[in-house]
Formats: C-alpha cells, structure tokens, sequence
C-alpha cells in the first residue's frame, strides 16, 4: 500500500515517520525543503507535488496547521480534488473548519475516491510512538479499508460517525485541555504564592480529583520552564476559535468561552504566535512575580510506552 504524506509539522512529521518505520511506502510533501530533506536522508520519497503525489499513492494523508492551508492543498488548480482518483483515499488529519472539510468531502466522492478525516488527539509525544488516540469520520466502508495504516498511525480508534462528528469532537477535546491549561496557570500561582513545594503540588494534584491529561503532561514542562509540549500560541488559539464557531453557529452564548480565547489571544501578543501554548500560564508568572520552577521535571515531554497495535474502542 502507498501512501502520500502532504505536511510534516510538529504532528504530521512523527505520524509520517511512524509509517515510514512500519516499513510502508510512503512518499512526502513539505514547503520546508529542510524537513523534506530529513525525510529523503532517511531513505523517504520526497515529492515536488500534489499532482505527483496522488498519481504514486493510494491512500493521501493531510495533515496541515490551518481552514487555509488545508483549502490550497485540496482546492487549488493543481490540488488533490482536481487530480484523486477513483477508489483513492484521502484521509484529512488536519484539525479544521467541520464546513470546509464537508464540502472537501464532498467534491472528493464526487470523483468516485473515499473521504476520511481522522484528528489525532493525545500529545507530540505520542504521536512520536503511534500511541495517540485517533477519531475517524466517514462511512463505515472507508474506515475498515484504512484500518490497517490508522493501526499503524495509533493506539486507541474510534469511529465517530458520519464525516464531519470526528472533527467535531476533536474541536471539543482541544477546548476542554485548553480550559484546564489556563487553569493550571491560576492553580499554580496560588501554590507558588503560598511557598508550597511544588513537586508535592504537582504529585497531590495527580493524586487528586483535580487531575487531568493536561496536568499530567503539560505542568511537567511548565515546572521545567521549556514549556515546550510541541504545539504552539496560533494553534490553541485555532482551536478554541474553532470552538467558539461552533456555539456561534448553533446560537449558543458560551460563557468560558470567550474568557479563554480572550486569555489566549493576550498570551499570543505577549510572547508570539510561535511560542509554546504552555506558555499562557506564563502571563500570571510574570504579572505576579513568581516562579512555577521544580527539579526533576523533562525539559520535553516523552512516551516512554511501547508501542501497542492499534485497535477501535
């Protein structure tokens, strides 16, 4: 089975490398000659185009950082809707507009191809062992023919229905872990203003009702002080904008919200669009003069899991 890989990001770099690994034949395509160079340096198939890139592969992977990125891909003259062909299989990775990847999807079946979108959720780190968790969207047909490289790509897969659900619930997941980080900022501040240790904070929290997936990960880097969790200012911003598009749409007044992406949105003219999302918590450091330091904590965050075959819930 060929597959194409069109973006190799934070993300798509280690779910394409995960593949390239597993032995399948994979061909890529990247703006950033430096990391397509990597790529063909370790023996990967590098392609100049999405032309190219569909005629070679079977199956076409996307997985972009932005509505706008994934649009000049899919519908530009020489994009993937223009060129799939019949029985191919575009898998959409991206986390993006639920709208946008309908009328994707659409146009994609209109050629007789198979339309999928599988968001990945879970962490860089686990998205470097294949360990992360995947949503899929699309017909039921579709999803059992690309099981075996989603298997490859994770380890817990769900089928969420209909194409459009997977992106949805993704949307809402990313909402929720952002919630928490900004509140993890808040928790912080208190410990480190009452002089608590916070190893022992840290450890109390995970041993608490207050844990969560973002404490466990997150709070690691932040107590080191790299913040660096691998996603960065513009995307969480994205993403909780995505989120509030879709109250907005079903004319739902949230009340969180808009907090969060106002809290973001501070964060990201603060310390820059490219810095590392963790970073938001930085902005009550600062404002309160404080430290949120510990010893023993990783400057990145690694899954020390081996990797499990991947299986649906």
């Amino acid at each position: 089975m060929r597959i194409g890989f069109i973006g190799l990001g934070n993300v798509g770099g280690k779910l394409a490398n995960n593949l390239l690994n597993n032995q399948f034949d994979v061909i890529v395509l990247d703006k950033d000659t430096k990391i397509t160079n990597e790529f063909e340096s370790n023996g990967c198939k590098v392609s100049k185009s999405i032309e190219d890139i569909v005629e070679k592969t079977d199956i076409i992977i996307t997985c972009l950082p932005s509505p706008q990125a994934c649009a000049e891909v899919l519908e530009s003259d020489n994009g993937l809707i223009k060129n799939i062909r019949n029985d191919q299989i575009w898998i959409e990775m991206s986390t993006t507009d639920e709208d946008q990847l309908k009328r994707h999807a659409s146009l994609i079946e209109s050629k007789n191809a198979i339309a999928l979108e599988a968001p990945v959720s879970g962490g860089c780190h686990r998205a470097a062992t294949g360990n992360i968790s995947i949503f899929v969207g699309g017909s039921r047909k579709g999803f059992e023919k690309a099981l075996p490289v989603l298997k490859c790509l994770g380890r817990k897969i769900l089928h969420t229905g209909d194409f459009g659900t997977a992106s949805i619930l993704k949307v809402i997941t990313n909402y929720l872990a952002t919630v928490h980080l900004v509140a993890l900022g808040e928790a912080w501040t208190i410990a480190s203003k009452f002089n608590l240790d916070l190893d022992k904070t840290f450890k109390g929290i995970a041993a608490s009702s207050g844990n969560s997936f973002v404490h466990e990960t997150e709070s690691q880097v932040i107590l080191n002080g790299s913040y660096n969790i691998n996603f960065t200012m513009d995307l969480v911003e994205k993403d909780v904008g995505l989120f509030q598009s879709l109250a907005t749409k079903l004319g739902i007044d949230l009340e969180i919200s808009p907090l969060v992406l106002e809290i973001i949105k501070d964060a990201k003219e603060k310390f820059g669009s490219r810095a590392w999302s963790s970073m938001v918590v930085k902005r009550l450091e600062d404002k309160y003069n404080t430290s949120f330091r510990a010893t023993g904590y990783p400057v990145e965050l690694v899954d020390k899991e081996k990797k499990q075959t991947g299986y649906e819930i």
